[in-house]
């Protein structure tokens, strides 16, 4: 989703269409508000960070309302004195500087918090290992962001985009929770995969076991060879193949590993480390299916394993680019004759 009007891609621009939506979606939100709000977040990594803001300040705010509640203010009655309309005028003084001392701190708290953060990310094509303050291990895939926030009290991170593993170490004073989208995965000494893709967000657990919650939901366990299909309103518990967990993180050693794919969904994972895509010019190609093993940077290997064994031409394009085509056989034989 892009927002609309003007400056909609300024600073100004961005955070007013943060406020905008979690209005929305602190307000019986429909699953298309929430679908919108996962899109336009996923769309920028500014988008994240704005909205994350933007959720500390409504829950100032309603800190805010709760203890201006709790402020005790004398009754609007009969008013028989000039002593009373002077006491009560006090009193509302009181609370009006116990109201906004209750925001400056507010307001401290939120830029502490967010000054607070420290973000990582991938180039496309790029993996890396971030070794985090607690002995934890942060792996990011190619063209992925994650902000990581350790407090005394806890260790946040937030995925932002593409996708991470994590190495978690065991700490029972301090939950280790990820938040991905909708999505919340608290674990305290584990090892877990995260995918944002287009739709849904995709749970691997390989080590432990961790507890997910998605929106108002209860926290459901999902235990190692387990995952989940995460969705803002749903979340479905799966039993995963250990073929399935392997190809899952073959990415941690620099691997694509293809398991009967169609053409289409390879093209996808090799695109995710190319700058310069591989695309499908006919569309007999993409239901052709292909398995193997590649490394991440060689997809010449792949491209010349298309040509071998399925009937496909390779063509180049432009800046780099590859284009799919079908190869006809039966005409090649037919004009060799």
């Amino acid at each position: 989703m892009q927002a609309s009007g003007p400056g909609s891609n300024s600073r100004d621009g961005i955070e007013a269409e943060a406020a905008r939506l979690l209005a929305r979606l602190n307000s019986a939100p429909t699953p298309q508000d929430e679908a919108e709000l996962c899109a336009w977040v996923e769309a920028d990594p500014r988008h994240a960070v704005a909205f994350a803001r933007a959720e500390a300040a409504w829950e100032a705010a309603e800190r805010l309302k709760s203890a201006a509640a709790e402020v005790n203010l004398p009754p609007m009655a009969k008013i028989v004195s000039e002593e009373q309309q002077r006491r009560l005028s006090r009193n509302i003084l009181i609370a009006a500087g116990v109201a906004m001392l209750l925001f400056i701190l507010a307001a401290i708290v939120t830029v502490l918090t967010f000054n607070d953060v420290d973000r990582y990310e991938t180039r496309i094509g790029e993996i890396r290992t971030i070794a985090l303050s607690d002995g934890s291990r942060l792996h990011l895939n190619s063209d992925s962001a994650a902000e990581v926030r350790f407090t005394d009290n806890g260790r946040k991170v937030r995925l932002l985009k593409g996708e991470a593993a994590f190495d978690v170490a065991h700490d029972p004073e301090r939950a280790f929770e990820v938040e991905a989208r909708s999505a919340v995965v608290r674990a305290v000494g584990t090892s877990f995969n995260l995918r944002l893709r287009p739709a849904l967000t995709e749970l691997t657990v390989t080590q432990g076991a961790v507890t997910v919650r998605c929106g108002n939901r209860q926290p459901q366990p999902v235990a190692a060879g387990d995952g989940a299909v995460l969705q803002p309103r749903s979340l479905v518990l799966t039993h995963l193949d250990p073929k399935v967990i392997r190809q899952r993180t073959a990415w941690r050693q620099k691997l694509v590993q293809l398991e009967d794919e169609t053409i289409e969904q390879a093209t996808g994972e090799f695109n995710r480390y190319r700058v310069a895509p591989i695309l499908i010019g006919d569309t007999r190609v993409s239901s052709l299916r292909i398995g193997g093993e590649f490394h991440i940077t060689d997809s010449g290997k792949f491209l010349s394993a298309l040509q071998s064994h399925l009937p496909i031409r390779v063509v180049d394009g432009e800046e780099g680019s590859v284009m799919l085509l079908y190869r006809d056989l039966s005409s090649r034989a037919d004009s060799a004759n």
